[in-house]
């Protein structure tokens, strides 16, 4: 397991500290837990990113496609 050495301010270090004492947890556990949960909402995030990204390029080449599509051809599609 690898280790991370940290400088926390007065304000995260008091956070920090106050969510371990509700949960029970000593805070290197609870800042491992957030650590985790943080990282996968940013790799969830980045995952709708691309999402979207792939679905605005998919479509821009279906109107692209349209655009090529002689009228005729059109309404064969209706």
């Amino acid at each position: 397991m690898a280790r991370l050495n940290l400088t926390l301010d007065r304000d995260i270090s008091g956070r920090l500290e106050a969510h371990a004492r509700r949960a029970g947890a000593r805070r290197a556990t609870l800042a491992r837990q957030l650590l985790r949960e943080a990282l996968d909402r940013r790799e969830a995030a980045e995952r709708r990113r691309k999402l979207a990204a792939d679905y605005a390029a998919e479509g821009s080449a279906a109107r692209d496609l349209l655009g090529e599509l002689e009228p005729g051809e059109l309404e064969l599609l209706d």
